[in-house]
């Protein structure tokens, strides 16, 4: 009986501490911008958690990334998830990331200010 409650701590242990890894690795959502666009228009992915990793093709000046639910307010600071922004803005030539950010069920609308880019790229989680 001891040995099954030893062999049953291990494997909870385990099991915690590789979801726990795999929150905090998380994934990458790649994406491109170039001048007054992003290459990708739409992607899909699975729930979870993701860091946005954000190039700047030959944009000729900084660009960031905000995401947004679909259906919400894009002009309104506190409907963006701020775990997606860059964590410093993306100089031409370069690549920055996000922190990392779950992702659930539903739609998402993304784009830069800065560049500026359309409001019509679409991130579906299923």
């Amino acid at each position: 009986m001891k040995n099954l409650v030893v062999v049953l701590a291990v494997a909870l242990g385990s099991l915690f501490s590789v979801n726990a890894q795999d929150m905090k690795m998380g994934k990458t959502i790649s994406l491109e911008q170039t001048k007054g666009e992003f290459t990708q228009k739409q992607i899909t992915v699975d729930e979870g958690t993701y860091t946005f990793e954000i190039a700047n093709n030959a944009v000729g000046h900084d660009v960031g990334f905000v995401l947004v639910k679909k259906g919400q307010d894009i002009t309104k600071p506190e409907n963006h998830i701020q775990t997606a922004y860059v964590t410093k803005a993306v100089g031409t030539g370069l690549k920055q990331t996000s922190k990392p950010t779950a992702l659930t069920k539903g739609e998402y609308v993304y784009f830069c200010p800065l560049n500026p880019t359309s409001t019509d790229n679409i991130l579906t989680v299923k």
